[in-house]
């Protein structure tokens, strides 16, 4: 658990100096931290955006879709989309932040 905290504080510290990075973001990354979680701490976390935006409190498709850029351009998430509506998503907690 002790690595669990280290890496949701590391995400933290590395957010809050990142301006691009705001308070829908860290929704967004909490709803995908309480994935993993559910998924014992492992990587991948499978997702739909109908999962993800009611626990993120997004409503707007295109805050979302915001959102989820700027986690991956910023080095906090790894995502494979899925093309196919009837696949899941996949998004990958990065463990190591070099920001």
């Amino acid at each position: 658990m002790g690595d669990v905290l280290s890496f949701l504080s590391e995400f933290y510290c590395s957010a809050a100096a990142n301006p691009r990075i705001g308070a829908t973001h860290l929704t967004l990354y909490m709803a995908f931290f309480q994935h993993w979680s559910k998924n014992g701490f492992k990587n991948p976390v499978e997702f739909t955006s109908r999962d993800i935006m009611p626990l993120a409190k997004i409503d707007s498709r295109a805050t979302y879709h915001r959102c989820l850029r700027d986690l991956v351009e910023c080095g906090y998430i790894r995502y494979v989309p899925s093309c196919n509506p009837f696949l899941k998503s996949l998004v990958y907690l990065e463990l190591s932040l070099n920001n």
